[in-house]
């Protein structure tokens, strides 16, 4: 049987983690496939040695095509790292479901799709890598966050029964769990939060973007957090260990937060929110 290919194909490259995870692994000679929705973003990654390619993962049509794409140049995707993603805030009653659904068609029903199309590549050449980034939040909720949590509770819920049905074809499934990390994440987050002055959870979400901002720039957490080539490096552990682990988290937040959810009982947890944040409600 032919070497199988482990050509690399990262969504959501054009910043943060997925071009640090482009650049890093490019630096160690993976064949990278990087892509982005404006393909035009990838120019520097271009310039590295990177393939780039327009790749929308809330489009069918543009997740075929960057599948078949690669499968054209290398004969499979030997290893996806499904990384395109984002978070929003709000309470649960004041975001609009257009912008639920735009969460969960990114977060997760393009992963979803992305596994899907890679692998029977990944079949076919008996060999496979899938890396889904999660996060920290996975493991636990914060208030204000519920659409962004659940979306990735979902990633991990569909990640675990991934790794059972496709090991016996030699591919091996990866959830990585960043906790705080140094890009424009939290800034994207607390962009649209909000609802008119005056309205039952103006006040909440007002403040649930505040602490969206000041954790990943100036709070306690953020001295435990860390730089996306942090997850980078984590991701390439993941690409050649023999077993990789189902779970690998990122920076000393996750692992103190995930640790400390396990431990609390729902009761005590709840408490420790109402010190960080106020609670709605009709006074």
């Amino acid at each position: 049987m032919p070497e199988p290919s482990k050509a690399v194909l990262i969504t959501g490259c054009s910043s943060g983690i997925g071009r640090a995870t482009a650049e890093h692994l490019l630096a160690r000679g993976w064949t990278v496939y990087a892509t982005a929705r404006r393909q035009e973003s990838l120019a520097e990654l271009e310039a590295r040695g990177a393939r780039t390619l327009a790749l929308d993962v809330t489009d069918e049509a543009s997740m075929a095509a960057a599948v078949e794409a690669v499968e054209a140049e290398a004969g499979a995707v030997g290893v996806l790292v499904n990384n395109a993603g984002y978070s929003q805030n709000g309470a649960v009653e004041s975001v609009p479901m257009e912008r639920v659904r735009a969460q969960f068609e990114t977060n997760v029903f393009g992963l979803v799709r992305m596994c899907q199309l890679a692998l029977p590549g990944m079949r076919r050449q008996r060999w496979g890598r899938i890396v889904n980034l999660s996060s920290m939040g996975g493991r636990f909720t914060f208030p204000g966050g519920g659409f962004y949590h659940a979306s990735k509770h979902a990633v991990e819920a569909f990640s675990d029964a991934l790794r059972f049905e496709v090991r016996g074809f030699g591919v091996h499934v990866a959830i990585v769990e960043p906790g705080l990390i140094r890009t424009e994440f939290g800034a994207t987050a607390a962009e649209g939060v909000g609802e008119p002055e005056g309205g039952p959870y103006a006040a909440f979400n007002r403040h649930v973007a505040d602490v969206s901002v000041s954790a990943y720039e100036s709070g306690p957490l953020a001295r435990l957090g860390g730089p996306p080539e942090a997850v980078a490096r984590t991701i390439e552990k993941a690409l050649v260990a023999d077993r990789p682990r189902a779970r690998y988290r990122v920076t000393p937040s996750a692992s103190a937060l995930i640790a400390q959810r396990r431990l609390l009982p729902d009761a005590a947890w709840d408490a420790l929110l109402r010190s960080q944040f106020p609670e709605p409600s009709a006074s």
